[in-house]
């Protein structure tokens, strides 16, 4: 007894929803779709079945029940000629709207593309965006290709450079240096090491002024250590004047602005920050990053803020708003390393085997500089020479505007060192773009400088056109 009134409930049950989703659903049209399946002999159970499919038929298939005018045009001279017993009549290649509008994009026209009247689409879905966006190229003749590929393919030829040379090795530290920064008037330089000590050296002969202990663990950047703490040094009185608390934890990486008084740091904690560097107060948390903030630079215009991170990205920032303006997503592997050009509105970006040149202020993607397969640990950009150094201590040196990559080499641990302490930590340019200051893992500093009794004769360029670094 229980079983029949579960069943009668059931189905009493089933009714009732059929009956709400007709007073719901009935108004729509789409009825006779229905009424040519052959469905159950139960009326109630057929009923509900057409009202059903009614709904579906409806809701599925209403906007494509009529073919769009161009394609019932097609179809209809296509039958009259079946008819009459010609062959279909094969259309014409003719240039489309598309087809100029890509044409014109591919030549560099700036021109308003032509946007194709809806009676000519052949589209069985209407597409939802605004009428205003231009259409999106199908098809683009065979000379506009030429044309893009010859553009693609069009390489700068490279600058003669002299090559550069070991001109001093400078020891004194007892860990890995970290960090280097170069004063305004280009006649000292500091370095931090993971001896957690921070060094003075006059930069013509190399000289130690200076010393400076206070932090607990590696000087990453030179006012930033793992310790968490970024303290500000009075080089008068050898002290520490003031101290900038917020990171939670390790701080790997520091740039002060041009123009403001404001100093930006990042680290492990994924976020770099900002701070007034007279109030000491944080003025903003430039949050986005997944991973590490491994390096960060500042300049006068916008984007004023570039972080790199191990998260793969690079974020281009807001100083006044404290948000991301764009996301550049290129790299495969974690980046490690940043560089700004001097006087261009460039810079350039280093992970894993890969070395990209961007444009500010939107990013645009320039092109590579192929051939340095290592880890880039550090970048280094003076007017026309690009410097990158690997983590297994090889080094290149590049022509900036071509990518050319006119010398390579492998750094030489020193006596007493490991093998393995050959890798290149950090790196900057002076002033003047003559010296390059290099911080390795074998705890020395070395500078190098370009050979002066070199020319184009004695040290020719070695240089072939090549696709390897295409425009995109």
């Amino acid at each position: 007894m229980e079983v029949v009134q579960q069943e009668s409930d059931l189905k009493s049950l089933a009714i009732r929803n059929a009956k709400r989703s007709k007073t719901l659903f009935g108004h729509l049209a789409g009825e006779s779709a229905g009424k040519k399946l052959k469905l159950g002999a139960d009326p109630v159970e057929s009923q509900r079945e057409k009202e059903a499919v009614s709904i579906r038929f409806h809701a599925e298939y209403q906007h494509v029940r009529e073919l769009p005018p161009a394609l019932a045009e097609k179809q209809a001279s296509v039958a009259s000629a079946r008819k009459k017993g010609k062959k279909p009549p094969t259309a014409e290649p003719r240039a489309t709207p598309e087809d100029k509008g890509a044409q014109k994009l591919i030549e560099g026209i700036l021109d308003k593309p032509a946007v194709a009247s809806e009676s000519a689409s052949t589209a069985l879905v209407k597409s939802h965006k605004p009428s205003g966006m231009p259409p999106k190229p199908d098809a683009v003749s065979s000379q506009a290709l030429s044309t893009a590929r010859a553009q693609a393919a069009h390489q700068v030829k490279p600058e003669w450079h002299p090559p550069w040379k070991l001109m001093r090795v400078i020891s004194g530290h007892l860990g890995w240096v970290r960090s280097l920064a170069v004063e305004p008037e280009n006649q000292w330089f500091a370095s931090g090491a993971g001896d957690r000590t921070i060094k003075i050296w006059d930069l013509a002969t190399g000289n130690l002024r200076l010393t400076l202990t206070g932090h607990i663990s590696t000087v990453r950047g030179l006012a930033g250590g793992e310790d968490k703490m970024v303290k500000c040094w009075d080089l008068e009185t050898n002290k520490v004047i003031r101290h900038y608390h917020g990171h939670l934890s390790g701080v790997y990486t520091l740039s002060l602005h041009p123009t403001l008084d404001v100093l930006v740091t990042g680290g492990r904690d994924g976020v770099a920050r900002v701070w007034d560097m007279r109030t000491r107060s944080n003025v903003h948390v430039l949050s986005g990053h997944t991973g590490t903030v491994a390096d960060v630079k500042c300049q006068e215009a916008d984007p004023q803020v570039i972080s790199a991170s191990l998260d793969k990205t690079v974020r281009l920032w807001d100083l006044a708003a404290g948000k991301t303006m764009g996301v550049l997503t290129h790299h495969k592997k974690g980046v490690r390393a940043l560089a700004l050009h001097p006087s261009e509105f460039t810079f350039a970006t280093g992970s894993t085997g890969s070395i990209k040149q961007w444009k500010c202020p939107e990013g645009a993607f320039m092109g590579n500089f192929e051939g340095h397969n290592a880890i880039i640990n550090t970048l280094a950009l003076n007017r026309d020479v690009l410097f990158s150094g690997g983590d297994n201590g090889s080094m290149s040196f590049w022509d900036w505007k071509s990518g050319h990559r006119f010398q390579s080499l492998d750094s030489i641990a020193q006596p007493g060192s490991l093998d393995a302490e050959a890798g290149i930590m950090s790196s900057t340019f002076d002033q003047t773009g003559l010296r390059l200051i290099v911080g390795e893992a074998d705890k020395t500093i070395k500078i190098w400088k370009p050979d002066e009794k070199a020319t184009p004769e004695t040290h020719p360029l070695e240089w072939k056109p090549s696709l390897a670094r295409r425009k995109y």
